[in-house]
This record gives structure tokens, sequence and C-alpha cells, in this order.
């Protein structure tokens, strides 16, 4: 098969976004899909590490998502994006050579006040263009990369994370001494009511240092950083159109998940995980949550929330968060909106929030 045809696929049935007006047919970028022969997403897995920081055979779709929140040493802002995607075309296990059902695709970006760069990557699997490998662990798409640099029995204790495109590029090491965190019950992250989910897992403690170029200037940066990792092969239902996730970086020390998951013909799903300073959790339900938008701003002929309130009452939660830089949208073949916010009110710090579907 060809590798247009391959990346068709992936753009069509895996990953693309909706242009604004469509009504999409099988929930936000086709995640809504009937799975047919892949393997579902079922409660009661046991994680094992490091396997599970590697790819799953079988399902249809995951990510290694990271975001960090960056300051300069006078205070400057910045924020970066890394994400590699596998797409499988074919519900069986990987194989070397063009036969391997994969096809990867990587984000990256930058994000100042006044501007935001993002590039993309698109690779075929099983001929070394991109993939992952647990040891020593490696997620590459060409010479994109997050990287292992662990002696320890932690391989994500200390990581680099390097890339780059048009206007700018980043190296940073990342450093953890806190465990993993199990989004939803247990790691069983849901997305709907109908029983829609994820196994989700997060890093959400990671502190990066490094340089960022961007615009022709270069930066010595560090702050807060949060790894995500997800996978599913069918995560949203055929009525839901898109979702706002948002992780935050609280100055107390705690680490909050937020998410909405919209539905075209009835209110959203709600959720989230409360994180605190020493990893435990505890899961957030809709009756948990106030997630308001405040006010909206005009990005690339779209209307999006870019100012927010987030009330958590039983954990005496009233912030708002605000967008470092409202037009930071991803004007990529699959378009959405990222970027860092900033959260004042009861509580303080830093955080990313992610805009898809409109």
């Amino acid at each position: 098969m060809k590798i247009e045809r391959l990346l068709g696929l992936l753009l069509v049935s895996a990953l693309c976004g909706c242009d604004k007006g469509d009504e999409p047919a099988q929930g936000f970028a086709g995640l809504g899909e009937d799975a047919g022969a892949f393997t579902q997403v079922v409660p009661g897995r046991v994680f094992s590490f490091p396997a599970d920081h590697g790819a799953h055979d079988g399902f249809r779709i995951e990510w290694w998502y990271l975001t960090a929140d960056l300051k300069t040493s006078d205070g400057q802002r910045f924020g970066v994006q890394w994400t590699l995607f596998r797409s499988a075309l074919r519900a069986e296990p990987d194989q070397p050579g063009w036969q391997a059902p994969n096809v990867w695709l990587g984000h990256a970006a930058a994000t100042s006040a006044n501007t935001h760069h993002a590039a993309e990557r698109y690779a075929r699997g099983g001929v070394g263009q991109a993939g992952v490998t647990t040891q020593p662990f490696k997620a590459w798409i060409d010479d994109w990369s997050f990287t292992s640099q662990s002696a320890d029995a932690d391989p994500l204790a200390h990581m680099q994370l390097q890339a780059g495109g048009p206007g700018f590029a980043y190296r940073l090491q990342l450093r953890s001494d806190k465990p993993l965190v199990l989004q939803g019950e247990g790691g069983y992250s849901r997305k709907s009511e109908q029983g829609q989910a994820s196994y989700y897992y997060s890093q959400p403690f990671f502190q990066a240092s490094g340089s960022l170029q961007i615009d022709g200037q270069t930066y010595q940066v560090s702050g807060p950083a949060w790894l995500d990792r997800e996978w599913s092969s069918q995560p949203l239902g055929a009525g839901q159109s898109g979702w706002d996730w948002f992780s935050l970086h609280l100055d107390s020390g705690a680490r909050l998940m937020l998410f909405r998951v919209r539905e075209n013909h009835k209110p959203p799903y709600i959720t989230g995980t409360w994180i605190d300073p020493d990893g435990h959790t505890q899961t957030l339900h809709k009756e948990d949550i106030q997630l308001t938008p405040l006010a909206d701003s005009k990005v690339a002929g779209r209307t999006l929330p870019t100012r927010w309130r987030l009330r958590i009452p039983g954990r005496g939660l009233d912030i708002n968060a605000e967008a470092l830089n409202p037009k930071a949208w991803m004007n990529l073949r699959i378009p959405y909106w990222e970027g860092p916010v900033q959260l004042s009110g009861s509580h303080t710090g830093s955080g990313y929030l992610e805009m898809t579907g409109y």
C-alpha cells in the first residue's frame, strides 16, 4: 500500500480535524468510529511499567503528549508542546518492513505572548522513521525525540525532549522523582456516559530546563511540564464534537486535570483528577466541577473560549484560567487550539489548555 494511501487513511479515519460548521458523523476526528476488530478498553486493567510506556498492539490510536510552561530568569513566559501519535490501520501486531500496520504523526509547537509556531511530521511505521522503544525508552519521529537519560529503574526519571520547525526549536531536560498518576478509575478514563473510554496515565510532576529558540532569539528557560499517555480504539461517541482539556500546575504543589467532551445534542461529559503534591489522587465527577467559559477570541475564523472560570468547591478552588496567547492556533492538517494559560484567584499557577472541534 502506498505511503500516500496510508497517510490518507490516517488523516481521514483516525485523526483528521473537522472544518468549522461540520456535523461530525463519527465523533470528532473520526474517534467515534466503530472500532471493529480492534482491542476494546475495559475496566480493571493492571498497568505494567516500563512496558506500558511503549506502544500497544491491537489498539487503534495512542499518543505520547508533553507540554511545558516555561519562564526565563527575568520572567518572560513561553510554552512548548510535543506529541507523537500512533495510528493502526489494521488490528494486528507490529512488524518490521513496509507491511507494518502503523502510521505515525508528530506535532510540535512553541508559544510566547506574541507569537505561536507549530509544525508536524508524518512517518511510515516499520522502517525506522518513527516509533517507540522501552529499553531504553525512546519515542521519536525523524529528528524529533523524547528520550530517557535515566539509569534508574524509572526510565521517565530523567528525559530529554527536542524538536523544532520554522521559527522555533527547543531542547529540554525533564526530571521527576514522583510517581505516575493513573487517571480516571485506576487508569480507565471514561469519555462518555455510553462507555467510550481510554487507558490514561500521566507524569504531571516533571520539572523542565533548557533552551528555547523562537523568532531568532535563544532563551534559557525552566518550569513545570506534564506528560500524558493514552491509548484506545474508540475513545469518543459518534455525537461528541470535540473537547476542552486542562492540565494545571498549582503553585501550592497540587496538580489538576480537567476535561469536558462536548456533545452535539446534550450537555458535555465532564470529569477530572485532583492530584495532591505527593501524588495521591481524587477522581472528580461532573457534580464536583464547575467549568464556565468567560471570554471568547476570534482565531482562524473560529470563536473559541480563551478565558475560563474553574471551580471545585470541595477543594476550595475558584480560579480563572486565561490564555497567554489567545491566537495559539495549531494551523496544521489537523487544526486545533493549544497553548499555555495563567491562573489567578483562590490559587495561582500555570498550565495548558487544548480545545478541539471548534
